[in-house]
């Protein structure tokens, strides 16, 4: 008479494991996303209460405290600003420019950087910070 043992084997899924992982990854694209605007300087920004945004993609003027002027996180000195911004709108083929300029700056120092727009022909939007 043969004795049959019940040898059967249970498939069975290590979760453990993969909620780590799952969890790793979420915190992961969380810090990145926060992380995604590469083109910002901090600044103090002026307020607005409605959000507007555009939907091109545009060249972004930052002018700091100190008047410091930066395309696109380059630094720029005033006198070769114009000649900068034609040829970088020029490789866009935009001729949208975000300024971002800090809340507390002079206005002669926007509009030195407006007027350089106006001859040009460029597009010039002024960033802030959205109070809700």
């Amino acid at each position: 008479m043969a004795i049959r043992r019940n040898k059967r084997f249970h498939v069975e899924i290590a979760k453990d494991a993969l909620s780590d992982i799952m969890f790793f990854l979420l915190l992961f694209f969380l810090i990145i996303s926060t992380l995604a605007n590469p083109n910002v300087i901090k600044m103090d920004l002026p307020k607005a209460d409605a959000p507007e945004k555009t939907s091109q993609k545009h060249l972004t003027l930052s002018v700091t405290k100190d008047e410091g002027f930066f395309i696109d996180k380059e630094p720029v000195a005033f006198e070769d600003l114009e000649s900068v911004l034609l040829t970088k709108t020029a490789e866009l083929g935009n001729t949208t420019v975000v300024v971002r300029i800090p809340y507390d700056m002079e206005v002669q120092n926007l509009i030195d950087v407006l007027q350089i727009g106006t001859r040009n022909d460029l597009k010039f939007v002024i960033a802030a910070d959205i109070t809700k």
